[in-house]
């Protein structure tokens, strides 16, 4: 009996794979580190370029300027559109003012604004279920402005109107949590039976492998700790979907100090994970951390190998070969 208890209270750490970066986010990240290596300092970077507090500062302290807007930057500088991709609106802007430019957009976010696009032009009303205000929802509207409808909560969805139900689609955000999305889904084609789905998944293969991940191993977790940035939406719906899936707690955490001491009171099994914008160093804390506090074993909780991979951006591939 003894024995038994002390198999049932040893402290452990399970610990999801995949977790942090994604495809996009390590071609983003790349991108801005190549431009400053081919350029020099300073790149600007139109809005964050991933959603991640280290990454931001750690390309500021080698030179990297952050702008809110395109206008903010010098006439004739170069610029770099993040990960979550920019509206034509903005391209026209930086082609005015003779900016110099390497769009880093996300091949999976260019795909849904190829779709709006297309969508469009045949003359669909767009439904866009995303987060309102997220620079990935700003893009893809703009791509079709008087075409798509953004759809957020579920109070959303009945102010919707459409001019012929038929001819109807729905896109979302990439980094959306699947069940939630499926959810608003459900809803609007209530209202809409023939709504049509996107031709193909829009959600991110990076998204859902990493709340998958998370689901298969938040059942056996009194406590989850996502490492994540406040403004990652892809890093906030892992919380969610811990706590919809059986762990008692969820938070979310750029680094190790963060964790609330009283967090683990308690506690045997501590899951780990990391948003798609998350570099595993962040991570490498939070384990350091909890194997000083007694959670030094780590079982690796494996549901998919991810061995997708993206080319950087053209312009820049271009410039590097000159340079060479």
């Amino acid at each position: 009996m003894q024995e038994q208890a002390e198999t049932t209270a040893r402290k452990r750490v399970l610990l999801a794979k995949p977790r942090g970066y994604c495809a996009g986010v390590d071609r983003a990240v790349i991108t801005v580190e190549k431009a400053l290596d081919t350029y020099g300092a300073p790149v600007y970077v139109r809005k964050e370029i991933v959603h991640n507090k280290h990454v931001v500062q750690t390309l500021q302290d080698r030179g990297v300027i952050f702008v809110d807007e395109t206008d903010e930057v010098p006439e004739g500088a170069l610029v770099v559109f993040s990960a979550h991709g920019v509206s034509p609106a903005v391209h026209e802007e930086a082609e005015r003012r003779n900016l110099r430019t390497i769009d880093a957009t996300c091949p999976l976010v260019t795909k849904v604004h190829q779709e709006a696009r297309r969508f469009a032009r045949d003359d669909y009303d767009i439904l866009l279920i995303g987060h309102e205000g997220h620079e990935e929802v700003e893009g893809t509207a703009g791509e079709a402005p008087d075409h798509v409808q953004l759809v957020d909560r579920p109070e959303d969805v009945a102010k919707v109107e459409v001019r012929d139900p038929s001819k109807v689609i729905w896109l979302s955000q990439t980094t959306l949590s699947v069940d939630e999305t499926m959810e608003r889904v459900d809803q609007l084609k209530e209202r809409f039976p023939e709504l049509r789905d996107p031709p193909s998944d829009d959600i991110c293969y990076a998204t859902q492998n990493r709340q998958v991940a998370v689901k298969a191993m938040a059942a056996e977790c009194e406590l989850v700790l996502v490492v994540g940035s406040q403004n990652s939406s892809n890093s906030k719906r892992l919380v969610e979907v811990a706590l919809q899936s059986g762990s008692d707690a969820a938070h979310l955490i750029d680094f190790a100090h963060e964790i609330d001491e009283s967090w683990l009171e308690g506690v045997t099994t501590v899951g780990v994970t990391s948003g798609a914008s998350v570099p595993d160093v962040l991570v490498l804390g939070v384990l350091d951390y909890l194997a000083e506090r007694g959670w030094g074993e780590v079982e690796e909780v494996t549901t998919a190998n991810e061995k997708i991979t993206f080319a950087l951006p053209r312009e820049l591939r271009q410039a590097m070969s000159d340079v060479r």
